[in-house]
């Protein structure tokens, strides 16, 4: 049965954890669409991407660490506390996307320390957090 738990906390945690980043991502396609020139399906669209304002990398981010928590959030409704590397594992599988991401999307550096030091593992670990101090 623990297994089952595991399983099912694991899956369900990064199927939520992908919808929320991508539900994000759109909203923020919405609220600030790219300028012409701009296509992350292309190379030279996302070369283009690096010289965008601020205000373009604000919902990737918020996609990246919302996604990433309500993925952890969901897998911990499935867990008990001593399946707690779960919730890790869910973190850096979604850091491994946001390096494959990195290495795919011209972004500048700056976004890329920020996105990948903020967005993945702290927030397996504010989960987990939550959940502690839930039950404690």
């Amino acid at each position: 049965m623990h297994y089952f738990r595991i399983i099912l906390g694991l899956i369900l945690g990064l199927f939520i954890g992908a919808v929320v980043n991508g539900s994000i991502i759109h909203l923020g396609t919405t609220l600030f669409p790219y300028p012409k020139g701009v296509d992350l399906t292309t190379l030279e669209g996302m070369n283009a991407f690096r010289g965008l304002p601020v205000k373009f990398y604000i919902f990737p981010f918020l996609a990246h660490a919302i996604g990433t928590l309500s993925g952890c959030l969901t897998a911990l409704i499935f867990l008990k506390n001593k399946f707690q590397w779960v919730i890790f594992v869910i973190a850096y599988l979604f850091f491994v996307g946001g390096v494959v991401a990195v290495d795919m999307i011209n972004a500048p550096v700056w976004f890329d320390l920020i996105d990948l030091s903020l967005a993945y593992l702290p927030m397996g670990w504010l989960a987990l957090r939550s959940r502690l101090a839930k039950t404690a």
